[in-house]
């Protein structure tokens, strides 16, 4: 009886390592394919009056726009990167509303600025992602705070509604370590309101931090810091 039944045992056996393998194969394809597309690059181009078909407004005079200006609300500041499961690729995309700091305009010139993000607030669509990203990664318990600090002054375009291009020098710190970037920016006025959009390129080895490398998910070394700050003026 027990000489009979082995057959049996023997195919489910083999049914269970074929779709095994199957899941092997075809499982981080599946995975990719399921999840939401990454948002758009944050970006004052989706937000600004001209987007929506409406007349840009004339450039502004920078005259009264000397002294200091804080970060205002909904501004937003996270990475992008790429994750590869298997082969098969996946945009992360993790963002945070806690972003504060300051800037200081001098005639046309930008003269300071400093931008401040909580790292222990980004998040993404994984929980479990995020909370390897604060403790392995960003080690967010002894460097809480992620900075970018504007190093060279930088000349202000005259403003409107449609977005001006600047490029602005200067020190991100991630980490825990400092490192010289350029960051590309696009600027536009609403009313007494500015906003500043950008992304940093950077490499995580640069920081002293290793791509996360877990067996079944790689995160690839390069990727980008992404923001979108809107500016009032102070008192």
């Amino acid at each position: 009886m027990a000489g009979k039944k082995r057959p049996w045992i023997l195919v489910t056996v083999a049914a269970v390592a074929v779709l095994a393998a199957l899941a092997a194969i075809f499982g981080p394809q599946i995975y990719a394919q399921s999840q939401a597309p990454a948002p758009a690059p944050l970006s004052v181009a989706s937000s600004s009056p001209t987007a929506s078909g409406a007349p840009s407004s004339p450039a502004t005079s920078n005259a009264t726009d000397d002294g200091a200006w804080n970060v205002a609300s909904a501004s937003q500041a996270g990475y992008r990167i790429r994750e590869v499961l298997n082969g098969a690729d996946v945009t992360v995309v993790g963002r945070t509303e806690k972003v504060t700091g300051s800037a200081t305009v001098s005639g046309t010139r930008l003269t300071e600025a400093k931008i401040d993000v909580d790292v222990a607030s980004i998040a993404t669509d994984s929980g479990n992602r995020d909370n390897f990203f604060r403790g392995n990664v960003m080690n967010a318990d002894t460097f809480p705070t992620a900075s970018f600090t504007l190093s060279e002054p930088v000349t202000i375009p005259a403003l409107s509604s449609a977005p001006a291009a600047v490029e602005a020098k200067g020190t991100l710190e991630l980490a825990g370590q400092k490192r010289d970037v350029t960051a590309k920016l696009q600027v536009v006025r609403d009313g007494a309101k500015v906003s500043v959009s950008g992304t940093i390129d950077l490499v995580l080895a640069d920081f002293g931090i290793t791509a996360p490398d877990l067996g079944f998910v790689k995160v690839e070394d390069k990727g980008s810091v992404e923001f979108l700050v809107n500016l009032e003026k102070a008192g």
